[in-house]
């Protein structure tokens, strides 16, 4: 089906590419992404383009720019504009895919149709070009407008094609708040093994890109079958219940709804990113955890420090950078740590653990009990920790908790006659703890002067 009446307002440099192309005789659309991001009124992160021309003759047309040509076997020529790459690719089919992710060959073709019916999503599945209008032979409009994933033609051959598929419609559920089509998600939870088949690193973006969906919530809550394909230790959370006065869900319905409570407003991306890995990995431990009381509640020993394992194990099969790994271990190690309720337990916890990760804790906390049942042990337990991060940061902007916080340092200690050594180090502890317990001023001169006093309760 093609709508002349669709507009779409392209940016001056891929208009000038597409009306190279049209004035060298070939026909040429923007395609994919950017047409269904431009439906939806969002602003594309880039601009794919097709085109009848060949590999050759875009690189004819294009000759008096740089270009990147590292996938010309595939049809596909990055002419960079303003130092900026655009993709431009010859219309195609794929052949046979023998290792379920890659073609084993590509076809030229000269129709955009031919190429569009190759593409994984319908939504994904449509072209644009000024004058003629959108392109969507597969109902990818219908389709945006009643918020589905459907795949382009049989789901099945989809996914066997390119098992990365299984991913990115669960991941395209979540970014876009759509619903998987029933046979899409039917043929997902049938493929969703196959899902090991892709690189660990494509695997780990797929889900990273997931977790940061303004729907993540509801996707995890609903699809849960088809990333246990991806990550088995989900499997035995889902139906894994949680009976007792703190809990409403099983394991995973349990993390499906702390991910989307989740608050990682004001955090700068790699902060948010560990976040959001550690509320999803942080009660995966639970099930092989599971105790039942004589009251015939659920109780899960040691669900943290296992849990924190489980988490390495997991980040690092996925070959997950090293702070989402180091930073999510560390959260779920203490997820469910009781949190001190004085001054100066919060300052000693500060010097231990640093404002930053208590501040990431508190998060990993609420978003924990956001998930939790609705009754006043829990709202307790809200008002606590609300409480501890108010303090932390008032503290934090007030008080002395570290050692390069103190008025003096070791060389102060050394100027003033103390031997070097590890002695220098102790009373550089026992001088703060007597700061955060205020029984000294953080004050140079008095620091120095209780120093003093003790060397001489010590001199012979």
């Amino acid at each position: 089906m093609q709508d002349p009446n669709v507009k779409i307002a392209l940016p001056p440099v891929v208009s000038r590419l597409l009306g190279a192309l049209r004035r060298a005789g070939f026909s040429a659309y923007v395609v994919g992404g950017c047409v269904r991001d431009s439906l939806l009124g969002r602003t594309p992160g880039d601009w794919d383009i097709c085109t009848s021309a060949r590999p050759e003759q875009i690189r004819r047309v294009f000759a008096g720019y740089r270009q990147i040509l590292t996938g010309e076997k595939h049809g596909t020529i990055a002419v960079i504009v303003g130092g900026v790459p655009y993709e431009i690719t010859t219309y195609r089919v794929d052949g046979a895919y023998h290792d379920g992710r890659h073609p084993d060959s590509v076809r030229f073709v000269p129709d955009v149709r031919q190429d569009l019916a190759r593409r994984d999503f319908t939504v994904n599945a449509m072209a644009y070009a000024p004058g003629e209008g959108l392109v969507d032979a597969f109902g990818g409009r219908a389709d945006l407008r009643a918020g589905i994933i459907r795949c382009v033609g049989n789901p099945r051959e989809r996914f066997e094609e390119d098992a990365l598929r299984v991913l990115r419609a669960v991941r395209f559920a979540a970014q876009l708040d759509f619903a998987l089509d029933c046979a899409t998600g039917e043929a997902a939870v049938a493929a969703r093994d196959t899902v090991m088949q892709v690189s660990a690193e494509r695997v780990f973006t797929e889900l990273d890109k997931l977790l940061a969906g303004p729907a993540v919530g509801r996707v995890l809550s609903a699809h849960g079958g088809i990333l246990s394909g991806a990550i088995p230790e989900i499997a035995p959370c889902m139906g894994c219940t949680q009976p007792g006065r703190w809990h409403c869900y099983d394991v995973w319905q349990h993390t499906a709804a702390a991910v989307g409570a989740l608050n990682t407003a004001g955090q700068e991306e790699k902060s948010a990113r560990l976040l959001r890995w550690a509320v999803f990995l942080h009660d995966l431990a639970k099930p092989e955890c599971r105790t039942l009381g004589p009251d015939g509640a659920a109780h899960f020993p040691g669900h943290n420090q296992r849990g924190s394992r489980m988490a390495r194990t997991i980040l690092g099969r996925l070959k997950a950078p090293g702070y989402v790994m180091e930073g999510a271990a560390g959260l779920i190690a203490v997820h469910d740590c009781a949190l001190p309720e004085d001054r100066l337990g919060t300052l000693q916890m500060m010097s231990r653990c640093g404002v930053v990760f208590l501040q990431r804790l508190c998060r990993v906390k609420l978003a924990d009990l956001a998930a939790h049942a609705h009754n006043a042990a829990v709202e307790a337990r809200v008002r606590d920790v609300r409480a501890f991060e108010s303090r932390v940061l008032e503290l934090s902007a007030t008080a002395c908790y570290s050692l390069n916080m103190l008025a003096v340092n070791g060389s102060d200690l050394i100027e003033n006659g103390m031997a070097p050594g590890p002695a220098v180090g102790r009373t550089l502890n026992s001088l703060l703890q007597a700061v955060m317990e205020e029984r000294l001023p953080n004050e140079k001169s008095a620091l120095l002067a209780y120093v003093q006093s003790l060397q001489k309760e010590h001199q012979p």
